[in-house]
């Protein structure tokens, strides 16, 4: 196992946001990211210029653009709590009084509107979404990291979906899983990757099209960090390594697709929350330092994978 410590020179395009996530590198140069705690969808420009995109009540997590040109997002519904902790944001304990349910969502980026599309799978409700990727094809996977109830000692196990982006079909593919966080693709599309935050794991499953897993497949362990890390959200860059937010070790860590090497781009940041490609030759990270409150960019040392609709 190799295993490397790199420290990337971050530039800072903007601060101020209440704990960004969900980063998409838009067309037109700017990123849109969600506001957990403002709950809201930003805009932010490469001068650093912020202006808002669309109110999202509850708690916007992951986002992505569907094939429409809107954007897909996953609503945790406001089960995190905002805390200031010696000046800086974290997601504390699920308030039921402030929980409004949770769901995934769309927002038409001309007028602002946001739909409900998926509140529940077969009858039971979704509880707390939280990433997702494009399949390229009308649908898309995503992650449900359910609600720990520290007051009631209870954390859900919950469930990896897929769904059709037009509202018409969402499937209960893989249960039960722990805390399920990140998630995304392979550049062939034949392998589907997330990340459990509290195991600190990656898990894969080999997928036979999209939306469907391989018949008689099997979860399988890409990689566990060792310590107390803990995972967040993920992309994988064109050669396919997994390039997965971590806490408490702030940074993005790097996992080659066999599992066997990985790299940890430190951010200083404890809160590091989210990654996205962009730029004109896909050879820019842009990263979520949540816990501060900013959105960087730094020099991926390989290209990043263009997502479906990017």
């Amino acid at each position: 196992m190799a295993h490397s410590v790199l420290t990337p020179q971050l530039t800072e395009i903007t601060d101020g946001l209440r704990f960004p996530e969900g980063p998409i590198a838009m067309p037109d140069g700017s990123v849109i990211v969600v506001e957990l705690f403002a709950a809201c969808l930003t805009r932010v420009w490469p001068d650093g210029t912020k202006e808002q995109v669309a109110e999202t009540p509850g708690g916007p997590n992951g986002a992505a653009i569907g094939p429409d040109g809107a954007i897909y997002l996953c609503n945790n519904g406001g089960c995190f709590t905002p805390i200031e902790r010696n000046g800086r944001s974290q997601p504390g304990r699920y308030d039921p009084e402030r929980y409004i349910g949770g769901k995934i969502q769309r927002v038409d980026l001309h007028d602002g509107s946001v739909t409900d599309l998926y509140t529940e799978c077969e009858g039971r409700l979704l509880r707390a979404p939280n990433d997702l990727v494009m399949d390229g094809h009308g649908g898309f996977w995503f992650t449900d990291h359910g609600i720990r109830d520290l007051d009631a000692r209870t954390a859900d196990l919950t469930a990896i979906y897929h769904a059709k982006c037009d509202g018409s079909e969402i499937t209960e593919a893989i249960f039960p899983v722990e805390g399920p966080n990140g998630i995304g693709l392979s550049p062939a599309g034949t392998t589907l990757y997330w990340a459990e935050t509290h195991t600190g794991r990656v898990f894969e499953r080999a997928l036979e099209a999209p939306g469907r897993l391989a018949p008689g497949g099997r979860t399988r362990v890409l990689h566990g960090l060792s310590g107390h890390q803990l995972l967040d959200s993920l992309a994988v860059d064109h050669d396919g390594w997994v390039c997965v937010a971590t806490l408490l070790n702030g940074g993005i860590t790097a996992i080659s697709p066999d599992g066997e090497h990985t790299e940890h781009h430190a951010t200083g940041d404890i809160f590091t929350t989210n990654i996205c490609f962009g730029g004109d030759d896909m050879s820019t990270a842009f990263v979520t330092l949540s816990g501060t409150g900013r959105l960087v960019s730094f020099p991926w040392p390989r290209l990043g994978l263009r997502l479906a609709h990017q």
